[in-house]
């Protein structure tokens, strides 16, 4: 049978974690979170760095699951060695119908929307777009992993390096230096301040998260025992460096009070600081960053189906290796197909509302990985293990912990608002769908 082939280096996985997070967010939300710890420049900056290092301790523990079971499929793997078949297979359910195709979807809706801003185009026009972004990293990705990474690495270093730059740029030619230090203390006190700090918090995890993508890939990476310990950390911490800077070059190009009010901070900062016709430059930034992160969901996703149907748990041509290209070819392409029909749906009222709604429930199962761990562990018993993570317990209990918090303020905010309880309510019916369809492929293969 033809089988995947170590095809990713250490420089690969190191792009791939930070290509996999820099979406959208950094460029939309620290204007939000700001708001939401009541203006104070100091906490916003605090809660940045914890969210930071929350996600270091993640993604320290899943190096060492990835470095002791190298296999394809990644996160599920893990889940399914620590907690049984059951719950593996909820994840990859979940995974194809909405984390990994809703992401993917919604990546191409931002990229056709901010084309739109560089060559006005009707509605369905944007749509069409959307559609072609998807059907070319797919062509891409089935082409071969060599050539998806090689493609996955450029775009980010071009989006990375364009961030560093225009951070450089804001930092040199913005004039509210002087405001930032009398914005730096605290605005709340008591239980509005732990109240406002975890809920910013769970909007900052939101941005950090996306590097567990890379764990999908563990079966194509070469050396992985060296190369996700190294590129986990290293990634991690790239990642808070580069937001911490841009946020500052957001801070002095605006000051604290018109960042606050923005929800589109950075065209906004570069359109004060160099003029209006600069926000294209940050449209094509978005542009780059959002196929990016497109490409790498569709790089590593199609994984996960590959080995939940090599475990006899989804349709058998899923695990199918093309003999050229030696890629899952039928996991990438239905992975494709499902996320343009996302995108098609989106078009048609609230779905794609819906669809992002929901994909907090991958954040269960993102603790429940760091949690599988602990049996893993017991059950390899004296077993040398090629990476530990350092911290151990505390590492992974306090990213499981971020986790629950995570989706315990989504059911939360469901509980509080109508639209949201729509959200609860898919994410239940997403659940059930996905029992009967587990109780019907283990009754195929039992084993």
């Amino acid at each position: 049978m033809i089988e995947l082939i170590r095809t990713l280096r250490l420089r690969d996985l190191f792009l791939l974690f930070i290509g996999s997070v820099i979406g959208s967010g950094i460029f939309r939300t620290p204007g939000p979170i700001l708001r939401q710890v009541g203006g104070s420049v100091g906490m916003a900056l605090l809660v940045w760095i914890v969210g930071g290092v929350l996600s270091l301790l993640g993604a320290l523990t899943y190096a060492e699951l990835a470095a002791s079971n190298p296999e394809a499929g990644g996160l599920y793997c893990y889940i399914r060695d620590g907690f049984g078949r059951a719950p593996a297979f909820l994840y990859g359910w979940c995974l194809f119908l909405v984390i990994a195709s809703g992401s993917v979807a919604a990546l191409a809706r931002v990229f056709s929307e901010y084309f739109a801003q560089v060559i006005p185009i009707s509605p369905i026009a944007q749509t069409f777009v959307a559609v072609v972004v998807i059907a070319i990293v797919t062509f891409v990705n089935v082409w071969g992993t060599r050539k998806s990474s090689d493609l996955q690495n450029w775009t980010t270093l071009v989006k990375a390096g364009v961030i560093v730059v225009l951070s450089v740029v804001l930092l040199s030619l913005g004039h509210h230096a002087s405001e930032v230090v009398p914005a730096m203390g605290a605005t709340q006190h008591g239980a509005s301040l732990f109240s406002s700090f975890g809920l910013a918090m769970i909007a900052v995890l939101w941005a950090y998260e996306g590097w567990q993508f890379g764990t999908y890939s563990a079966g194509e990476v070469i050396d992985p025992q060296k190369a996700f310990p190294r590129a986990f950390l290293l990634g991690s911490l790239v990642l808070i460096g580069l937001y911490l800077l841009a946020i500052a070059a957001y801070l002095i190009a605006l000051g604290p009070a018109a960042t606050g009010v923005s929800d589109t901070i950075a065209a906004a900062s570069v359109t004060a600081v160099l003029g209006s016709w600069a926000g294209r430059i940050v449209a094509l930034t978005i542009l780059v960053s959002t196929f990016s992160a497109a490409n790498s969901v569709i790089l590593t996703a199609p994984r996960v189906f590959y080995a939940m149907a090599h475990d006899n748990l989804f349709f058998k041509k899923l695990a199918v290796v093309h003999v050229n290209f030696r890629t899952p070819v039928f996991a990438i392409v239905a992975l494709g197909v499902w996320s343009a029909v996302l995108v098609c749906a989106g078009q048609l009222g609230q779905f794609q509302k819906l669809i992002e709604g929901v994909i907090f429930i991958g954040w269960i199962f993102y603790g429940l990985g760091a949690a599988a761990i602990f049996p893993i562990r017991r059950a390899n018993g004296d077993r040398l293990i090629p990476y530990r993570v350092p911290g151990y317990p505390w590492t992974p209990i306090l990213f499981v912990l971020a986790a629950a918090a995570i989706v315990g303020n989504a059911v939360y905010l469901a509980l509080r608002d109508p639209a949201q309880f729509q959200n609860l309510t898919a994410a239940i019916i997403l659940f059930a769908m996905g029992l009967p369809a587990y109780l019907f492929w283990r009754k195929r293969s039992p084993a």
